[in-house]
């Protein structure tokens, strides 16, 4: 069924890509239409953030390896919307 929407608790370090870098590289995911991340914690060498992503259709391996790719890990996935309509 194909995904709507999905919320993430991510994990990166604070050295490398930013986030404004991750909502970007997100955003250019076949599917993707909305990128929001909160952070929701930092220390001296991680940014811990909520990232929801929405669209129409988009395949969560692709964000996932898109995260991973800009240093970022998936602890939780915490909301996922899928629908199916036709």
């Amino acid at each position: 069924m194909p995904l709507n929407s999905v919320v993430l608790d991510v994990m990166k370090p604070i050295k490398g890509p930013s986030i404004v870098d991750l909502a970007e590289s997100i955003a250019k995911v076949e599917g993707v239409k909305k990128v929001i991340i909160k952070v929701t914690e930092t220390d001296t060498e991680t940014i811990t953030m909520l990232v929801t992503v929405q669209g129409d259709e988009f395949d969560f391996d692709d964000v996932k390896q898109t995260i991973e790719q800009n240093k970022g890990v998936i602890r939780s996935v915490d909301l996922v919307v899928a629908s199916s309509y036709g």
